[in-house]
């Protein structure tokens, strides 16, 4: 009678914490943008100031500020400010920075080939990354004082502005002192890179940032070679367990179409505004600080996804925050959809709602076919690192009988979710249209909606009114129609960067919430009850 939970079908999901291993604190490393109008600069201090307060005493907080160059702020420095000053025009190496910052790993860990404990190099990390509880006070007086950029911006141009260099010391710095190790780099920028690696745009305000059209004409001079850069940096930080977190509010683009890959490999969020000045980046910015109700932020660091299937099931691939492990296994199919070739993925940022999507191939091989009335089963087991600092695994394990597609197909449309096939083949057209031109991928849906209508439709040849689709059919192809004309799929309207922001968002939502942003609800509103939701399109 006392089964463990394991055995109790309705436990599909069970969570285990891993004792074993020191607790590793938090890292929040704030990269700072101080080319900002002075209000701007003003208001984005203050809420810096306010998140140390929200930050568990023991999180190890480091500053990073940037305008023509770049300054790495020591913390532990009683009295006097003390930073290191760094060229915005240079690219550096992992490995010069580390020299430079004086971050030498220990050599007895790297010659015996053990893994390297989140301890050992805390001597390292001291200068630049503090517990909130020593240097509270330290860096708060630090941000007060922070001064806008002191280099003069003459009339017509922009101001230089390092981006691609800063993140390449943040993700150096953190490489070097704490890889593998839950971390956050939090990028604030009031507008595009203008020199240096990863530029975006020049400084001359009368050249404007690339548009659409200039992408098509391939009129963009610098964006292959920036999003060279921060896929790097990207790849570099997802291969330690750190997310990128970009905060971007400016009136004009920021260069977020290249700097996407950062928050979009990493599982960062990204946030776009007008201002640091406004309600709306404030209120946001210290959401993401909220906690649960046992005092624990809302957030996961550095998982690894391993998905492993009956051996009818083979596994094409995953769409969302992740990067590929390169694990082979015999269930890996040879139809790559997503980020497909193996069988575990890195996720180095969760929140509650992070959504990734998983597509499968059912392998009819001829010398074992499909067991008639057995099931087919897939398991996830995903290993985190809590907001606690306790590493934890979750096991999700579920099974599914087998239909015959020929003899069965009434089972297989009973059992059919529109809306979960609507958000999959959604996030398969969006990650579809960042490599293909748009026209490509609407014909590509078109065709998917219309095999489905060949199979489970009904009607009579040459009798278009007499066609009908059963009910758990009957809203796929409303959600088709508004997709096709979502900003996730067309860009007309939409500058590169909040084409970018929508699809970034809309590759990582649980399923409710990318249903609405397909398909938007309209709530209507009498004298006599509640606002009801109704979708667009519903009777």
């Amino acid at each position: 009678m006392n089964q463990p939970a394991e055995l109790m079908p309705q436990f599909s999901t069970i969570e285990y914490i891993v004792q074993r291993g020191p607790p590793t604190p938090l890292i929040f490393l704030y990269v700072v943008d101080t080319c900002l109008e002075e209000e701007d600069l003003q208001a984005l201090k203050e809420s810096l100031q306010m998140s140390l307060s929200l930050l568990p005493p023991d999180a190890l907080v480091g500053l990073i500020t940037f305008g023509r160059m770049v300054q790495v702020h020591e913390l532990n420095c009683d009295g006097i400010s003390k930073s290191y000053v760094f060229r915005g025009t240079k690219d550096l190496t992992a490995k010069q920075i580390q020299d430079m910052l004086g971050l030498v790993k220990p050599a007895a860990a790297a010659q015996q080939g053990r893994p390297q404990q989140p301890q050992e190099p805390s001597f390292m990390s001291s200068r630049f990354l503090q517990p909130v509880h020593k240097i509270d006070m330290n860096l708060t007086d630090l941000l007060g004082e922070l001064q806008r950029d002191p280099w003069p911006v003459t009339q017509g141009k922009r101001p230089l502005r390092s981006t691609g260099v800063a993140l390449s010391i943040a993700v150096g710095l953190l490489e070097g002192t704490l890889p593998n190790t839950g971390a956050r780099i939090m990028l604030f920028t009031g507008g595009p890179p203008t020199q240096g690696p990863g530029m975006v745009v020049g400084d001359e305000l009368k050249t404007p940032i690339r548009s659409w059209h200039d992408i098509e004409k391939d009129n963009a001079r610098f964006m292959k070679k920036a999003t060279k850069h921060y896929e790097g940096l990207a790849n570099r930080s997802a291969a330690n367990g750190h997310c990128i977190d970009i905060y971007a509010c400016a009136l004009d683009q920021t260069g977020l179409l290249e700097m996407k890959c950062c928050s979009n490999l990493t599982g960062g969020q990204i946030v776009i505004g007008d201002s640091f000045n406004t309600s709306l980046f404030k209120q946001t910015f210290q959401r993401v600080f909220s906690k649960d109700v046992n005092g624990a932020f809302k957030m996961a660091f550095g998982a690894n996804l391993e998905v492993k299937t009956s051996r009818e099931l083979k596994i094409s691939g995953a769409i969302g925050p992740c990067v590929s492990l390169n694990v082979k296994s015999p269930c890996i199919s040879e139809n790559e959809l997503g980020v497909g070739g193996t069988c575990q993925w890195k996720i180095c940022g969760l929140d509650p709602s992070t959504t990734l999507a998983f597509y499968f191939e059912v392998v009819n091989q001829h010398n074992a076919p499909i067991p008639q009335g057995g099931r087919g089963a897939i398991q996830f087991v995903t290993q985190y690192q809590h907001s606690s600092a306790q590493k934890r695994i979750r096991v999700t394990t579920i099974a599914r009988n087998w239909a015959d597609a020929q003899t069965q197909l009434q089972h297989i449309e009973a059992a059919f979710d529109q809306e979960a096939a609507a958000v999959l083949m959604a996030r398969l057209g969006v990650y579809r249209a960042e490599t293909e031109e748009g026209p490509d991928v609407l014909r590509w849906l078109d065709r998917q909606l219309i095999r489905l209508c060949q199979k489970f439709g009904q009607y009579n040849k040459d009798d278009p009114t007499s066609f009908r689709l059963s009910d758990t059919f009957s809203l796929y192809p409303q959600f088709m129609f508004h997709l096709r004309r979502s900003p996730f799929l067309q860009v007309f309207n939409n500058s590169p960067d909040e084409s970018s922001y929508y699809r970034h968002h809309f590759a990582r939502q649980d399923l409710t919430q990318s249903l609405i942003m397909i398909q938007p609800i309209l709530y209507s509103y009498s004298f006599y009850g509640p606002p009801e939701a109704c979708f667009i399109g519903q009777q």
